[in-house]
């Protein structure tokens, strides 16, 4: 499985791609920002952001696209940004029919280091030590970007059977069952 891992920023988007199957040794095949300048107006650093992201998909080939999940911040204005990064990277793989994941730094953090408070620092170590890398990225967003791409590739089988394991149920799910939850939620 190979995943582009997304940490969306609108000064620094990361961008990782690992190669992998959970329970095997994994395989960073790249890692980097897309930078855009801060005084430059939004709808152009956004365009700035989905031509890298592009380049990134051209060159890697990914089979999926996990892209951080957004969650509220104090600061208004940081997470708008966060949040217009995201919907880029996004657009861009669904242009391509590429299945996206979403996943919150928590999650990120827990699969990665084992505690979904870790901090960045901690995020980086564990990175380049599953990486086998010689130093942790730089900066932090390239990092996080590569723990994304992991947290997807050793999440993704367990998904993967739960919603296989839904759709059967609701394939097999008789119609009177639906019918008679129906009439029971409407009274």
């Amino acid at each position: 499985m190979r995943v582009l891992g997304v940490d969306p920023g609108l000064t620094r988007c990361g961008i990782g791609v690992v190669e992998g199957v959970a329970g095997r040794p994994l395989r960073m095949l790249g890692v980097g920002v897309v930078r855009t300048p801060a005084e430059a107006e939004v709808a152009d650093r956004l365009v700035l952001i989905e031509r890298g992201i592009e380049q990134w998909l051209d060159e890697h080939r990914p089979e999926f696209v996990a892209v951080e999940r957004v969650f509220s911040q104090h600061n208004v204005s940081t997470v708008m940004g966060t949040a217009q990064a995201s919907a880029v990277a996004m657009l861009c793989a669904a242009r391509r029919g590429l299945p996206v994941a979403l996943h919150t730094p928590s999650e990120v953090k827990a699969a990665v280091t084992g505690s979904g408070r870790a901090d960045k620092a901690q995020v980086g170590s564990m990175v380049t030590r599953l990486l086998r890398l010689d130093a942790p990225p730089r900066p932090a967003d390239a990092a996080d970007a590569l723990a994304l791409a992991i947290c997807h590739i050793w999440r993704a089988p367990a998904t993967n059977r739960l919603q296989q394991a839904v759709a059967a149920h609701r394939r097999t799910a008789r119609p009177q069952d639906a019918t008679a939850r129906t009439l029971k939620g409407s009274a």
